[in-house]
Parts: C-alpha cells; sequence; structure tokens
C-alpha cells in the first residue's frame, strides 16, 4: 500500500540520535524543518517549541522499533497505537499534483492532517506510514542495525526478511569485525594446539616429562 511509504518518516526522526555515540542532530528548529523533506509548507510551522517535542515523539517511536526487533509484537503494536491515537490524520484521494502523459490525474491517497503544531503533523503522519508498514509487512520488518555502535531504525524491504543492518556501510564493518574475530579466534587455537603437542611430547608414555629444549 502506498501509504507505507510515509513510515520512512518515522525513520528519518528516529535516526537523528545515535544513543550509543552519544550524538544528536535534533538540536534546533532548521533540523525539524529538514526532516519534513519537500513538505515545506508543513515545515514553516515549526518553531524552536517543536525541537523538545519531537524529541519526545522520537524516544516513543524508536521504543517502537525496539519492541518490533526485540520480537515482543505485542508491545510494538500498543506502543504504535497510542501514537495514532494521540497524533489522528485523515486519509484524503488526491491527484492534483501527479498526472500521466495526457494529463489526466492519477488518483491516489495521501495523509492530512490539521495539527496545531508542526510536531503534531510530523507525529502522525510518521505513525500512520509505520502503522500502515507493520500490518502490511509485518512486525519483524521493523529493526534496528545490529553493528554496533550504531543502534539506526530501518525497515526491512528485503524478499526473504533477512535485513540486520540499516545500511551497507554497517553491513560491511559488522562483517570486517566478524573476519577479524575468526581470525584472532584461529590463531588463538593454532597456538593453543601447538603449545599442548608440544606438552605432549615431552611426557613419556607412563607420565614421566622428557626435558624440553632447557631441560625443563
Amino acid at each position: 500500500m502506498e501509504l507505507a511509504y510515509y513510515s520512512d518518516y518515522a525513520v528519518r526522526l528516529v535516526n537523528t540520535e545515535e544513543p550509543a555515540r552519544g550524538q544528536d542532530s535534533l538540536t534546533s528548529v532548521e533540523a525539524v524543518r529538514e526532516l519534513f523533506g519537500a513538505n515545506q509548507s508543513a515545515a514553516r510551522r515549526a518553531t524552536d517549541a517543536d525541537v523538545t517535542r519531537f524529541r519526545s515523539v522520537r524516544g516513543r517511536l524508536r521504543a517502537v522499533f525496539e519492541a518490533a526487533d526485540g520480537g515482543d509484537e505485542t508491545l510494538a503494536a500498543d506502543l504504535l497505537n497510542s501514537l495514532l491515537l494521540e497524533f489522528p490524520v485523515s486519509p484524503q484521494i488526491s491527484g492534483h499534483d501527479v498526472r500521466d502523459d495526457d494529463g489526466t490525474p492519477l488518483w491516489h491517497m495521501h495523509l492530512a492532517d490539521h495539527p496545531s503544531n508542526a510536531t503534531a503533523g510530523f507525529a502522525a503522519i510518521a505513525a500512520m506510514g509505520l502503522a500502515f508498514h507493520l500490518t502490511e509487512y509485518g512486525v519483524d520488518r521493523l529493526g534496528v542495525c545490529e553493528a554496533a555502535p550504531c543502534r539506526n531504525a530501518y525497515l526491512d524491504t528485503s524478499t526473504n526478511r533477512s535485513r540486520r543492518y540499516c545500511s551497507d556501510r554497517c553491513a560491511t564493518r559488522a562483517n570486517v569485525a566478524a573476519y577479524r574475530a575468526r581470525k584472532r579466534l584461529e590463531a588463538d587455537r593454532a597456538v593453543s594446539t601447538g603449545l599442548s603437542a608440544d606438552s605432549a611430547q615431552r611426557t613419556t608414555a607412563n607420565g614421566e616429562r622428557r626435558p624440553g629444549l632447557n631441560g625443563r
């Protein structure tokens, strides 16, 4: 369903913060306005007061992703439902901004909001989009990046539900780290095996130890 497109609003907002790195890019009204993307009319409603409000909604949306990533589907749905109740929207049919080659309107659904502030408008669209994505594709399609220290949220659109990282960069970094860890483990095992073999060669059949190169 096309309305699932709006779920990207939730991802963009959640990923303005990287808790493990202590980084937060949502520090000004300009940062708030950038989150709206091409929806400039909605962005113009933003004020300094929306910075704090956006951060509050961000924490609640992150909780949805974390619950889904942890396998708690009921909690994820309940958290999202509370946002939907607090920030309602009105689906509307639109065709004025999309036309085919002969100028005929291509009718589609979009989310119209009538909020008192920019936060309410953005939260309504983000929550509804995430709800459509969840019900259309499943709770397990909401994930949190496994590449430490990154904990970015992402939407799994893979055909086999196999996504584990928010980006190719994080996937590559995690794969390199796993490869190096395997190599260290193999090296440690080789050293341990070598020491064990040396010790065995210096032990006689009746349990007496033969002297090593240093007489020990």
